[in-house]
């Protein structure tokens, strides 16, 4: 997502790598913070920080992958050999292309823990005031209006409802309104190589399949290499990284070409595919109508996999809402979800279906998914079924 600091405030959790086909569930959007509770070291060539826009593109900092003689850094070099020799693509443009690469000291910056020391409090109604507010649903009715028929085609193709599709381009990118400016080449390159948490090596190897999912599309014309983006790579209305792109992407419109970032069609079909490939089940509601325990604490297990039965939850004092049916969701695997408010120690509670744990796919955070899942609801009563 392009609100950069929201994830690190409120509580998301990392992404899985990618790379590799297949590959694990890869979010589109890896955001850039750490896990939900609560690169290998080099020097880069830095000229100072620059404070834009969120989502504007900064002054280069400096070369990111050349040492100051102007040659390839060793691991530069190396990286990409080794793909250029393991994928078959031609290595002088590749390597023409990280020569041009520069080091984005703002990326760096947006992507960085915070501060040791300085506590966060996650908060749920914050999070959820920011994406379920009257303008991304009054933007939500025009932009499922406009394209009812693509969205309607996806809903029938994929199984995934219009509205929820809607709201994650919502989410996003407000409907296309914000995709991000940086040079997604210069982000990639920057994090592959110079992640600045050196604690995390796991990220930087994260982050150099991406890039090396980047220079893959873009050698095959799939992507070109000044593609624009968010901070941290990702793409068009539904900020797709490079891996998502390579597996998950779709030609809505039978071109011959996807582009997720001036083709509506491509973009809604995309995210419908995505969700289609991590578990979402056509028919099944993202929440259960079930009502909790007054305690339900001990049945949070804070993982992305549902684990609870009907009859576990039953036990433990479940009870169905007034007027609700059991019939095709009690067989699912379920989780209880805990909207934390950190301050005053409190939390909501809801049940998530297979569905819930499918958005969290997309991006590995409750909050998240339930904003999602709640913006899609008020569009959804706003434009009728």
């Amino acid at each position: 997502m392009l609100l950069c600091r929201l994830y690190l405030q409120l509580g998301t959790l990392p992404p899985r790598g990618g790379g590799g086909p297949p590959p694990p569930p890869t979010p589109p959007n890896p955001p850039p913070a750490p896990p939900r509770a609560a690169t290998t070291g080099t020097t880069p060539i830095r000229i100072g920080p620059s404070t834009p826009t969120l989502g504007s593109e900064p002054a280069d900092d400096g070369p990111a992958a050349l040492t100051p003689s102007g040659a390839l850094r060793p691991e530069v070099r190396a990286f990409v050999e080794g793909l250029a020799a393991e994928r078959d693509l031609p290595l002088k443009p590749m390597v023409a292309a990280l020569e041009s690469a520069r080091y984005n000291a703002t990326v760096a910056r947006l992507i960085a823990p915070s501060p040791p020391g300085k506590k966060i409090w996650r908060s749920w109604l914050t999070y959820r005031s920011r994406f379920v507010e009257p303008k991304r649903i009054g933007w939500g009715v025009e932009f499922y209006n406009e394209h009812r028929d693509q969205l309607n085609q996806a809903a029938q193709r994929f199984g995934v409802p219009a509205p929820i599709i809607a709201s994650i381009i919502g989410v996003e990118t407000l409907y296309g309104r914000n995709m991000g400016n940086f040079r997604v080449l210069d982000a990639l390159t920057t994090l592959a190589f110079d992640y600045p948490d050196p604690a995390k090596p796991e990220r930087a190897t994260m982050f150099r399949g991406q890039l090396a999912d980047f220079l893959t599309l873009a050698m095959k014309g799939k992507l070109d290499m000044e593609t624009r983006g968010s901070y941290a790579g990702a793409i068009g209305m539904p900020q797709f990284m490079p891996t998502s792109i390579k597996h998950y992407a779709v030609d809505g419109d039978d071109s011959g070409h996807i582009d997720l970032t001036n083709n509506t069609r491509d973009a809604i079909m995309s995210v419908g595919s995505f969700l289609s490939q991590h578990g979402w089940q056509r028919g099944l509601p993202v929440f259960a109508p079930v009502t909790l325990p007054a305690d339900p604490t001990a049945l949070v297990d804070g993982g992305l996999e549902p684990k609870q039965t009907w009859g576990t939850l039953t036990a433990a004092g479940a009870r169905l809402q007034p007027g609700a049916s059991a019939n095709g969701w009690s067989s699912q695997p379920m989780g209880v979800v805990d909207l934390v408010e950190e301050a005053r120690g409190t939390a909501q509670y809801r049940v998530g279906t297979p569905n819930f744990f499918a958005l969290t796919k997309y991006n590995r955070s409750y909050f998240y998914a339930t904003a999602v899942a709640d913006l899609a609801s008020e569009i959804e009563a706003r434009v009728g079924r």
